[in-house]
C-alpha cells in the first residue's frame, strides 16, 4: 500500500491498494491540483511501513 498525506495528516490520495509480487515497480504522482509544501508518503508491506517526506514544488 502508498498513500500521500499532507502536513495535518489527511489522505490526500491513495496510489497503490493491491498487494504486489517483490520486485522494483514505478508509480506516478501527479500533484496538479495540489498546492506546492510538504507531504508525506507511507509504504506498507505486510507488517513493515515506512514514512518519508517530499517537497511539492511548482
Amino acid at each position: 500500500m502508498l498513500k500521500v498525506y499532507d502536513v495535518l495528516g489527511n489522505e490526500i490520495t491513495s496510489l497503490v491498494e493491491a498487494k504486489q509480487n517483490p520486485g522494483t515497480y514505478e508509480v506516478e504522482f501527479k500533484g496538479e491540483n495540489l498546492p506546492s509544501g510538504v507531504y508525506f508518503y507511507k509504504l506498507e508491506s505486510g507488517r513493515n511501513s515506512v514514512v518519508k517526506k517530499m517537497s511539492l514544488i511548482k
